[in-house]
C-alpha cells in the first residue's frame, strides 16, 4: 500500500523554516529563498496574484531576446553534445531538471524560458525539448536562423498534443507570424493567445467582447466564433490591446481565409470595436449580389441600338428597382423578337404605328419563355400563357418605354404610344378583382399553429455533432410576435419588418362609441402604428389585443440595438424586429416562418390559388371582415388596410356566394 506524503506547514506559499534540513541552514539567505520559491512553484504552483486587466498600460514582450546568443551556427561542441543527448534525453524521467551543462545552455535556456512563460506541464516539457533537439541536430543549425517555411515544416511534423507549445516557442522567440499557413488542426487561436498574452489579459478581453455581443442578441456559438477572430487579430498585431486594432487589420486577417469564411464575424467584431470607441465606424454586411444584367447571353440576338436605349431607360427611369429589372428583361425579349422577325428595324426610332400594333398583338399571346435569352434568369412558368394582368402590364411597359424615349428626345415622335399601344378591351375584360383568400379551414389551422408556436417547431442552426443544443436563428419571442402580427394585423410583409419600437398603444379609459351608445372598456382596444407604405402615409389601426400582448413580450426581452435608416423614408428609427443590430430579413416570413406554420398545422404550402405567402393573409383577413356578421363597409376596410382608394380595396375583399344567397 502506497502511503501519501503529507505536506509540511506552509507560510506565505513557502515551506516552514522549521522543517528544512541542516544542509539548507548552511546556505546563504538569498540562495535559500530561491530554493524555497522553486520548491513552492514545483509542489503547489505559483502564488496567486491579482489578475491584470487588458488595459493596464502598454504590454511588454514577455521574453527579453537580447540576453540570448541568437547565432544560428552550431559549435563543434554543441553538435557533439546534440548527437550524444538527443536520444538519451527521451529516457530521462525529469526532463526539466536534466543538466546539459554549459555546452547546450545557449539552446536549452531560451526554450525553457518560453515554455515556462507558456505554462507547459512537466510531463510534456521533455517531449517538446526532445523534439527541438532533434530538429536542431538534423540540419545542424539552431532555430534562431530557421526561415518561415522551415518553421511551418517543423510544426507540421509535430503530431503530438504539444504542437501548441511548439507554435508558442516559434511565436515568442523567433517572430513566427504566418499562423494562417498552418493546418487547421495545428492551430487553436484562443489557446495560443492565452499562452502568448497570458490568461488574465485574454479573460478580460473575452469577457468584454462576450458581454457586448450578448447584449445585442448574438448566440453563444457566434460569440465563440467572434472570439476566435479577436484572438487571431491580436496575434496578427502582436499585442493584446483592442484599442490598437483597425478595420484594415480585421480585413487582412479575414482575407487570409477562404471566400466568405468569417465575413459575418468580422462585421460583429467591428461593431464591438466601434462600441468601445476603437474605430469610428463599424463595417457593414455585404452580401454578394450577381448583376444578371451583365450576362453577355442576355443581349444575344438583340440589335445594339435597341440594347443601348434599353439600358439608358433602365438607368434614367425612376420606378422601383424590382419593376425596372422586370421591364428591362422584357424589353430585351422584344428586341430579340424584333431582330428575328424585323431585322431591318434596328432602333426604337424606326418603329411605325403598324409595327406598334403588331407588337401589341404579339404581347397579347405571349407565353412564359417566349423570345428569352439562352440564360433565362427571370422565367418562372415556361410554356404557359401569361396571366391577363401580366400581359396587360407588359403592354404598359412597352407604352411607357416609347413615351419616355420620345419625351427625352432620344427618338423622333413618329406615332403616339399612348394611343397606338393601348391595352385591348378583350384583355382588360379578363382582369378584375380576385382576392386570393385562404380557405377557412386552412386558415383556422394556421391560426392554431401560430398561437401554439414553440421553439421546437422552428428550424435549428448547427448540428448535434458540433453544437450540443442547437438553437433557432431568432428568439422564439420574436418569432411569435412576427407570426401573430401576420395572422391578425393584415399588414404587408414590408410593413411588418419595418414596425418601430413602441408601435403598440392601448386605450386607457372607457370610450363611448358615437352613434351606437355602446361603451368600450379600458384596454379593450389595441392600436397599432403602421409606418409609411406604398399606398398611404403612416396611420394607426385597431388590431386584436393578442397582437399587442405578443409584441409586448418581445419588447421585454428584445436585445439592445441602434437606430437604422428606414429603407423607404431614410429616417433613423428603432426597428421592432431587430436582432444582432440587423433588421429581420425580408424573406424570413415567407421562407421560414410560414413553412414552419404549415408543417405544424398539417396543411400544404400551396392550394389551388397558389403558394401560401405573407400577402395572402391580408386578403384573407379583409374578406373575413367584409363578410362578417357585422361587416365593415368598403370605406372602413379601405382605411383599415391603408389603401388610397376603394378600387384597390376591391382586389382584397370579395363578397362570398354564401352571403349573397343569404341576402
Amino acid at each position: 500500500m502506497k502511503i501519501k506524503r503529507k505536506r509540511g506547514p506552509r507560510k506565505n506559499g513557502k515551506p516552514s523554516p522549521n522543517n528544512i534540513g541542516p544542509w539548507l541552514k548552511k546556505l546563504p539567505a538569498d540562495k535559500r529563498e530561491q530554493l524555497f520559491q522553486r520548491a513552492a512553484r514545483a509542489q503547489w504552483g505559483p502564488e496567486k496574484q491579482e489578475p491584470k486587466k487588458a488595459d493596464d498600460g502598454p504590454w511588454v514582450w514577455p521574453i527579453d531576446l537580447d540576453r540570448y546568443d541568437r547565432s544560428s551556427a552550431l559549435t563543434a561542441a554543441e553538435e557533439d553534445m546534440l548527437t550524444r543527448y538527443a536520444e538519451a534525453y527521451r529516457f530521462y524521467r525529469y526532463g526539466r531538471t536534466m543538466d546539459f551543462g554549459e555546452t547546450l545552455d545557449r539552446l536549452v535556456k531560451p526554450l525553457n524560458d518560453a515554455l515556462d512563460y507558456a505554462g507547459i506541464r512537466t510531463l510534456f516539457r521533455k517531449y517538446v525539448l526532445l523534439f527541438f533537439l532533434r530538429e536542431i541536430a538534423e540540419p545542424k543549425r539552431a532555430f534562431w536562423g530557421w526561415t518561415t517555411d522551415e518553421w511551418i515544416e517543423t510544426i507540421e511534423r509535430q503530431k503530438r498534443v504539444e504542437y501548441q507549445h511548439v507554435i508558442a516557442v516559434a511565436y515568442l522567440l523567433c517572430g513566427f507570424s504566418d499562423l494562417h499557413r498552418l493546418s487547421k488542426n495545428h492551430i487553436v487561436y484562443v489557446v495560443l493567445a492565452r499562452k502568448v498574452f497570458g490568461s488574465d489579459y485574454m479573460n478580460t478581453i473575452a469577457e468584454r467582447v462576450r458581454k457586448v455581443l450578448a447584449e445585442w442578441g448574438y448566440l453563444k456559438a457566434t460569440q465563440q466564433a467572434v472570439l476566435r477572430t479577436v484572438c487571431e487579430a491580436l496575434l496578427y498585431i502582436r499585442s493584446p490591446h483592442l484599442d490598437e486594432l483597425t478595420i484594415e487589420h480585421i480585413e487582412t486577417v479575414v482575407a487570409r481565409h477562404p471566400c466568405r469564411t468569417g465575413s459575418y464575424r468580422k462585421v460583429a467584431f467591428s461593431r464591438v470595436l466601434a462600441s468601445i470607441g476603437t474605430v469610428s465606424e463599424a463595417m457593414e454586411i455585404k452580401r454578394p449580389v450577381k448583376d444578371k444584367k451583365l450576362s453577355p447571353a442576355l443581349t444575344l440576338g438583340v440589335p445594339a441600338e435597341w440594347c443601348r436605349l434599353c439600358r439608358l431607360w433602365f438607368d434614367r427611369s425612376t420606378y422601383a428597382l424590382r419593376n425596372r429589372n422586370k421591364s428591362y428583361y422584357f424589353l430585351l425579349n422584344v428586341g430579340r423578337w424584333l431582330g428575328k422577325v424585323h431585322p431591318e428595324v434596328l432602333s426604337p426610332g424606326d418603329w411605325t404605328r403598324e409595327l406598334a400594333a403588331e407588337a401589341v398583338s404579339i404581347v397579347c399571346q405571349w407565353h412564359g419563355g417566349d423570345w428569352c435569352s439562352i440564360d433565362p434568369v427571370h422565367v418562372k412558368s415556361r410554356g404557359q400563357i401569361l396571366a391577363p394582368s401580366t400581359r396587360a402590364g407588359r403592354i404598359s411597359i412597352l407604352r411607357i418605354f416609347f413615351r419616355d424615349l420620345q419625351e427625352w428626345e432620344l427618338i423622333p415622335r413618329r406615332f403616339d404610344p399612348m394611343r397606338s399601344m393601348t391595352t385591348p378591351k378583350s384583355l382588360l375584360a379578363l382582369i378584375g378583382p380576385n382576392p386570393r383568400a385562404i380557405a377557412d379551414d386552412v386558415w383556422a389551422k394556421l391560426i392554431w399553429a401560430g398561437l401554439n408556436l414553440t421553439a421546437d417547431d422552428l428550424p435549428k442552426i448547427g448540428d448535434f455533432h458540433h453544437v450540443p443544443f442547437p438553437s433557432t436563428a431568432y428568439p422564439i419571442e420574436m418569432s411569435r410576435a412576427l407570426v401573430t402580427t401576420w395572422l391578425f394585423a393584415g399588414l404587408r410583409s414590408n410593413e411588418i419588418v419595418r414596425l418601430r419600437v413602441g408601435c403598440i398603444r392601448w386605450q386607457k379609459d372607457d370610450v363611448t362609441v358615437p352613434g351606437t351608445g355602446e361603451t368600450l372598456p379600458a384596454d379593450a382596444v389595441c392600436l397599432l402604428d403602421v409606418p409609411v407604405n406604398k399606398t398611404s402615409t403612416a396611420f394607426t389601426k385597431p388590431v386584436d389585443r393578442i397582437v399587442g400582448e405578443a409584441i409586448a413580450v418581445w419588447e421585454k426581452v428584445r436585445p439592445q440595438g441602434v437606430k437604422l435608416p428606414d429603407p423607404k423614408t431614410g429616417e433613423l428609427v428603432d426597428f421592432l424586429f431587430l436582432i444582432r443590430l440587423t433588421r429581420v430579413g425580408m424573406t424570413y416570413l415567407n421562407k421560414t416562418l410560414i413553412p414552419a406554420l404549415c408543417k405544424k398545422a398539417g396543411v400544404p404550402l400551396a392550394d389551388v390559388r397558389g403558394n401560401i405567402t405573407s400577402h395572402r393573409a391580408r386578403s384573407t383577413i379583409a374578406s373575413q371582415l367584409y363578410n362578417a356578421r357585422e361587416p365593415m363597409t368598403l370605406f372602413e376596410l379601405q382605411e383599415w388596410l391603408g389603401h388610397s382608394s376603394p378600387h384597390a380595396t376591391q382586389h382584397y375583399a370579395k363578397i362570398t356566394p354564401l352571403k349573397i344567397a343569404k341576402s
